[in-house]
């Protein structure tokens, strides 16, 4: 536990190199997210995908015991000049400063490039979080002023941590996506004996097409993977990339260079038909969460979609004992497939007060069109009332 008596020194650091990997690896647990480890973090800037002339500028945040300079809290920095690439949308809020004649960027952001899975953000004891969290944010806010940065946005925060920013007077935010989370199943086959009749024939059906085309399906885990493979995946990114509008924020070296930094932490499926590569997604693993990433094929096949992003990863988290499976942002469709509605959190503070207390307002309004939303969401679920029977020769069919 942190020692209040003893002073605190707080660093920004422009590249994670400047802080020791078995450091900032002391304030994990295998539990912990891939995307906030340190290895993760440097892969993005090492490879090219964040820092110059990138709008992500690394400016990671430490803090230290002043006399024996021992790491005791660290959060993943970054200063932005664009909203790229965030998963949390404040591009109103950025028009809204330019009519009045105000920048927006560059802004202050902790969180994950690109990624938008829930972690911890501010890397400390739990029981030092509330200190830690307080002394980080009234630094940043203190930095905004010395640098004129318009404001501060933590996304994708632990219940615990948007509590911690709460305290220093930041918005919170509430939104949803869409995790399946393993209630006890043996296998898939029990996951599904837990729908509805109709819901439960209905994945079947999309299944058996999968059969039908004669699509098979592998695991490759770590540097199972060749490089030939790694580069496939790559280009079927691109492509999805393309047909969707977006914007390619990965690099070809990222893709290739994830065994040697992640290790058996990241993984390829593959799809084929007769021994051709039709599809691969990609996935990252802790021990107790699958995170679904990005996913790409050469041609449609019909329920391809479905079978890679969801029924493979729910049957690999089954059969590896896991927990949670979060298949990233957005995708309503994902609530007949079994993944249900689970709140995500971020927290915002804008410098100029009246933007302040607007944002404020706008974000109490929409807390309560999202609850409204979520209960009709909670309707929908496909799963049987606890209060039902489930008819075995049903099952079968």
């Amino acid at each position: 536990m942190l020692n209040n008596t003893k002073k605190l020194e707080l660093t920004f650091n422009s590249k994670i190199s400047g802080i020791d990997e078995a450091e900032w690896s002391s304030l994990l647990s295998s539990s912990d997210s891939p995307f906030i480890s340190y290895r993760f973090l440097k892969l993005l800037e090492d490879t090219g995908c964040v820092g110059q002339d990138t709008g992500w500028e690394p400016l990671h945040a430490t803090l230290r015991e002043a006399d024996s300079q021992k790491l005791i809290g660290a959060i993943p920095l970054y200063i932005k000049h664009h909203s790229y690439g965030e998963y949390v949308f404040d591009w109103g809020w950025a028009q809204a400063y330019q009519e009045h004649g105000l920048n927006y960027y560059p802004k202050l952001l902790c969180a994950i490039p690109f990624t938008p899975a829930s972690c911890r953000k501010i890397l400390c004891l739990n029981e030092d979080l509330p200190r830690v969290g307080s002394i980080f944010l009234d630094q940043f806010k203190d930095l905004c002023s010395s640098r004129e940065i318009s404001s501060i946005h933590a996304l994708f925060l632990n219940k615990e941590e948007q509590e911690a920013f709460s305290q220093a007077s930041f918005a919170n935010r509430v939104d949803n996506q869409f995790h399946w989370h393993n209630n006890g199943y043996q296998n898939f086959n029990d996951f599904l004996n837990a729908f509805t009749s109709k819901k439960r024939k209905n994945i079947r059906q999309e299944r058996r097409r999968i059969e039908e085309q004669n699509l098979t399906f592998q695991w490759l885990i770590g540097d199972e993977a060749s490089e030939d493979d790694w580069r496939q995946m790559y280009q079927m990114y691109l492509r999805t990339i393309g047909d969707h509008g977006g914007m390619p924020y990965l690099k070809e070296d990222f893709f290739l260079q994830l065994p040697a930094y992640l290790g058996s932490q990241v993984m390829l499926l593959q799809g084929k038909q007769d021994q051709n590569l039709v599809c691969s997604a990609l996935y990252f693993a802790s021990s107790s969460t699958l995170y679904g990433r990005y996913w790409g094929s050469t041609r449609f096949f019909s329920n391809m979609h479905f079978e890679a992003c969801y029924y493979q990863p729910i049957e690999f988290a089954i059969k590896q004992g896991l927990t949670t499976f979060e298949a990233g942002a957005q995708g309503i469709h994902k609530l007949s497939r079994g993944l249900t509605p689970t709140p995500t959190y971020s927290a915002h503070w804008l410098a100029h007060e009246g933007f302040n207390d607007a944002v404020q307002q706008f974000l109490s309004k929409e807390r309560t069109a999202q609850e409204r939303f979520t209960a009709h969401l909670d309707q929908s679920i496909p799963f049987r009332k606890n209060t039902l029977t489930f008819d075995d020769a049903d099952s079968a069919k």
